[in-house]
């Protein structure tokens, strides 16, 4: 049995997606739940939170880039729920005074819904390869 052979810097790197144990695979809805969490919990400190989670769901995923932008752009997905409806709130309250009906139209929301979603999914897809990245190199 020929043995593979490691030099000393991928010898402490954990194993790719290819020679991963099969028992091993990881929980890609639970990492970007998590990844998704981290951004909520730190939108009001951090400007970029939707990279920080993402990063934390891709870095939780593995090594893997396409996988870690995966998960990062779920986690983005899942984080836009609470997001968009904190965005509508502060929306509606700085409209106020101004005519109802365009303050709170289904085309406001929708453009309200798409802006806030595109940034957040992109972000954590971001995030998510970056976290791979690092997972991979540390």
């Amino acid at each position: 049995m020929a043995e593979r052979e490691t030099t000393a810097r991928t010898a402490d790197r954990p194993p790719t997606t290819d020679a991963r144990p099969p028992d091993d695979d990881p929980n890609t809805l639970l990492n970007a739940v998590v990844g998704a969490v981290v951004t909520v919990v730190t939108a009001p400190a951090l400007p970029f939170a939707a990279i920080a989670g993402g990063g934390v769901a891709g870095y939780l995923q593995g090594t893997d880039l396409r996988e870690g932008a995966t998960v990062g752009a779920v986690s983005g997905a899942i984080a836009t729920i609470p997001a968009f409806l904190f965005a509508w709130v502060v929306a509606g309250f700085l409209l106020i005074g101004m005519d109802p009906f365009l303050a709170l139209s289904s085309l406001f929301a929708v453009f309200l819904f798409v802006l806030v979603a595109g940034y957040l999914v992109g972000a954590g897809a971001v995030g998510g390869a970056l976290g791979a990245y690092l997972r991979r190199e540390l």
